[in-house]
C-alpha cells in the first residue's frame, strides 16, 4: 500500500469522525446566547447567568431566584390533594369517580338536587307551603306559625 493510500484512508477516517462530532454539537447558530461560534463560551455564559449552585434550590421560602426541590414540591401537592380529598374514600378520591357515580344514577343526582332544594336557607328568601312552614318551624322549636295567639289568650282569661 502507498503512502498516498494510507494519507487518504487517514483523511477519510478524519473526516468521518469530524463529521460525526460537527452533527452531535447541532447547529450553534441556534444557540440562545449571545457566544454563538463556540460551544465553551456559550456554556460558561449559561454559567455565568445562573445563581450560585446553594442558591438555588429553597424549600423554606419561594422566590424569583431559587425553587423549591421536588421533595418539597411533592410534599405540597400531597398536601393540596389531602385538603382537597379531605378524607373521601379510595372510590370517590377522583373528579372522574365522582362524575361516573353520579353521571350513572340521573334519578340519585335528581334526588340529591331535590334534597338540597328543601333546605331552610338562612341566607336567602323562600316561598314555603304552609306545610313546610309548619315542619321547619318544628324543627327549630318554634311550633305552628298559624297558632291563633288571641284565642290561647282568650281561652286562658276565662
Amino acid at each position: 500500500m502507498s503512502l498516498q493510500t494510507r494519507i487518504n484512508e487517514l483523511s477519510s477516517a478524519i473526516a468521518a469522525d469530524y463529521k460525526v462530532l460537527k452533527a452531535a454539537q447541532g447547529n450553534l447558530a441556534a444557540l440562545n446566547t449571545t457566544a454563538k461560534s463556540n460551544l465553551v463560551a456559550a456554556i460558561n455564559e449559561l454559567l455565568a447567568a445562573m445563581p450560585a449552585a446553594g442558591a438555588v434550590i429553597n424549600d423554606s421560602a419561594s422566590g424569583n431566584a431559587t425553587t423549591y426541590s421536588s421533595t418539597h414540591i411533592d410534599a405540597q401537592l400531597t398536601a393540596l390533594k389531602n385538603q382537597i380529598l379531605g378524607g373521601a374514600s379510595s372510590a370517590y378520591d377522583t373528579l372522574q369517580e365522582i362524575e361516573a357515580k353520579l353521571g350513572s344514577d340521573d334519578t340519585a343526582l335528581a334526588n340529591l338536587l331535590a334534597a338540597v332544594g328543601n333546605r331552610l336557607s338562612f341566607a336567602d328568601p323562600q316561598s314555603l307551603t304552609a306545610a313546610q312552614q309548619l315542619q321547619a318551624c318544628t324543627n327549630l322549636g318554634i311550633g305552628d306559625p298559624s297558632a291563633d295567639f288571641v284565642a290561647v289568650y282568650n281561652a286562658a282569661k276565662v
